[in-house]
């Protein structure tokens, strides 16, 4: 009868600490799948293990951030295996955009009204994704979940300055997607 006892204050522990975070770890997932089935099953297997391992974790760690853990090991194992890795040229090219954007002074704010007014969230999930995976986690975790470079270093397992190195990268090539997005959209009205 203890074993059920425990098990029952257990489970409510973990449905009190654990589901608060679960909206945030849905779209995390979302983002990082591009999917909302996989980011459903993401969702599911991430809670599963969180479970199975929750009486053995410290009280004194966030459970927040142990669970965004849980879920990028997660999908690492079982979805990212399709994922896109980008090549020093992708950066190149989109940094070479910036420059010259940069140096012809275009009209920011009425791109950027376009963007604001016409971009939905289907295209700007669509425009998140194409980012390769190891950007887009950072961005996400960085200026989405608003985790700091010291909790996205440790959540993806590099030093602070690759973080500060790949968010520079991650923001520079959505600004030119958006950018491109926002002159095409412009050129067909």
């Amino acid at each position: 009868m203890a074993d059920i006892n425990e098990r029952a204050k257990l489970y409510s522990e973990f449905e009190k600490n654990a589901i608060p975070p679960m909206d945030a770890l849905y779209n995390y997932a979302l983002r990082i799948t591009g999917n909302k089935n996989k980011a459903s099953r993401l969702l599911q297997e991430t809670y599963k293990k969180a479970f199975w391992f929750f009486d053995k974790l410290d009280k004194s760690i966030n459970i927040r951030d142990w669970l965004f853990r849980v879920m990028r090991n997660a999908f690492i194992n079982k979805f990212s295996n399709q994922s896109k890795e980008m090549t020093e040229s992708d950066y190149e090219e989109a940094e070479h955009f910036y420059k010259s954007l940069k140096s012809s002074s275009p009209d920011i704010a009425r791109l950027e009204k376009v963007i604001n007014n016409k971009l939905t969230n289907y295209e700007l999930s669509e425009i998140l994704f194409s980012v390769p995976e190891n950007l887009r986690i950072v961005i996400i975790l960085c200026d989405i979940e608003s985790f700091s470079y010291e909790e996205i270093a440790d959540f993806v397992d590099v030093p602070v300055g690759t973080v500060i190195s790949r968010l520079r990268r991650a923001r520079l090539m959505l600004f030119t997607k958006l950018y491109q997005y926002a002159e095409k959209f412009d050129r067909h009205q």
